[in-house]
């Protein structure tokens, strides 16, 4: 563990870890300071990993239980528990934590760079802790009491008329499982206690106010996770590992890269149930994920 080295991308989001293979089994004072690195600083990048499926399966597994791949969307074929993020399957070009629309969402994701376009292809990953301190007292104090409906039943990415009939099917597929959970907006988390705003793209009414009312206020405070001192704007290179806690931040995969072959595996670790400022638990309207995840 004496090896490890840990550089800062930014300011407010992302190191660069060295020091470490993570091709090799970690031991508890190794995964321990990884696992603060990750509290610190909310993204954590390896370079030059040598990792198999099994190999990223290994590493997350040093964080918790795994999740099989999607509660909707299928595994790389024998991976249960890997997910290709892969562009001819579609592009998720939205701010969005992973998975909030069911009752305890991943607590922490890792992506594997398989193929990367030449150019473009960047996952932008933003610290939700930070946008929450950015919030002028007012703000705050009305974010804390707020709670919000998540649900993977609504159109993210293009209108009807723009859908064609292999991406209908990827639809269909997304919400062959409606899901719809609530979650305060301000979310604590459960090891270092900051405060983040707990919203995103799946997040689509304010709890009490109309959809209207409730998209002028969700788009207010989105716009303080989305301030460009907030993000890590990460390019892909081959062999890369990116760990990100999927607690305290948001992402988005930029679709800038014309059309060219980019894959990705995710591979995620289960997560607790959310609990806001008062201490109340986020609880289930519709669906069940327990064919996806544990509750850690």
């Amino acid at each position: 563990m004496a090896d490890i080295e840990i550089h800062k991308v930014t300011g407010t989001i992302g190191a660069r870890i060295s020091g470490v293979d993570i091709a090799k089994p970690l031991d508890d004072e190794t995964v321990a300071a990884l696992r603060a690195a990750l509290n610190e600083h909310k993204a954590l990048v390896f370079d030059d990993v040598d990792l198999d499926d099994e190999g990223q399966q290994a590493f997350a597994r040093h964080f918790g239980d795994l999740t099989t791949a999607h509660p909707t969307v299928p595994a790389v074929a024998g991976a249960p528990n890997v997910l290709p993020v892969d562009s001819e399957r579609g592009r998720a070009n939205h701010w969005h934590t992973d998975v909030t629309f069911v009752l305890n969402p991943r607590q922490a994701s890792t992506l594997r760079s398989i193929t990367v376009p030449p150019y473009g292809g960047e996952t932008l990953i933003a610290n939700s802790a930070a946008a929450y301190r950015d919030l002028p007292e007012p703000l705050r104090a009305l974010a804390d009491t707020l709670w919000a409906e998540h649900t993977n039943d609504y159109d993210y990415a293009v209108p009807d008329e723009e859908i064609d009939e292999e991406q209908a099917a990827q639809r269909a597929q997304f919400t062959s499982i409606k899901y719809r959970t609530a979650h305060p907006v301000v979310r604590v988390h459960p090891l270092t206690g900051e405060r983040g705003l707990f919203i995103g793209g799946f997040a689509q009414r304010i709890v009490g106010l109309s959809v209207g009312e409730s998209r002028k206020i969700l788009d207010l405070l989105q716009a303080y996770v989305t301030r460009p001192e907030n993000i890590l704007r990460w390019r892909w290179s081959p062999n890369q590992l990116v760990l990100f806690d999927n607690r305290i931040t948001q992402h988005y995969a930029i679709d800038n890269y014309d059309g060219l072959p980019r894959r990705l595996h995710r591979v995620t670790v289960a997560g607790d149930v959310p609990v806001g400022v008062e201490g109340k638990e986020s609880h289930s309207i519709a669906g069940d994920a327990s064919h996806y995840t544990s509750v850690a």
